[in-house]
């Protein structure tokens, strides 16, 4: 009898049989919302271009609506989101896409509403989030490898936002002059 052959477990990171591409993107509603309307296509950084997308949204959303009602609406996208997060990532067979960045779009949104509507505060909004995002500083780490799924994809960038959140807050506080 021949020795048991284990074979490596395949990447959760990568799918070699569905192609990210316009053709995936328009295939289902899902795959258009959480590929962030096609920013989530991009080669490199895909997360930053989510981010950079939720920039003009917001301010479209902000200039029809006060930013408390922005906020109330982030309930409703971030359920969408792990809806969509959720059949794309099962369509591509994978745990988390960078592609999907849905999660970015919609913390986004919420880190802009706490941040003054200036450029500085916008700019700080925008690299805090990153930061925090890239970073994944406790507990967002430990809730990226144990919450499986859309809620998972949408939940570690939620927290991500709140620190960005505090990063403005801070910021503000300490020079509200140049904010």
């Amino acid at each position: 009898m021949p020795d048991l052959i284990i074979l490596p477990e395949p990447s959760v990171t990568t799918c070699p049989l569905v192609r990210l591409d316009r053709a995936f993107l328009l295939n289902h509603p899902a795959h258009f919302i959480a590929l962030g309307f096609g920013s989530g296509l991009a080669r490199k950084a895909p997360g930053t271009f989510g981010t950079l997308a939720a920039l003009p949204l917001y301010g479209l959303l902000v200039y029809l609506l006060p930013p408390i009602v922005i906020v109330a609406l982030c309930l409703p996208a971030f359920l969408l989101g792990i809806w969509a997060a959720q059949k794309t990532c099962h369509d591509l067979g994978v745990h988390d896409h960078g592609g999907i960045v849905i999660d970015e779009i919609v913390a986004m949104w919420l880190v802009l509403a706490a941040a003054p509507a200036t450029l500085p505060g916008w700019l700080a909004a925008f690299a805090l989030f990153r930061c925090f995002d890239i970073w994944k500083p406790w507990p967002i780490n430990w809730l990226d490898a144990r919450v499986p799924g859309g809620l998972g994809v949408m939940l570690d960038d939620l927290l991500a936002a709140g620190y960005a959140i505090a990063g403005v807050l801070l910021l503000g506080l300490l020079f509200p002059a140049n904010f």
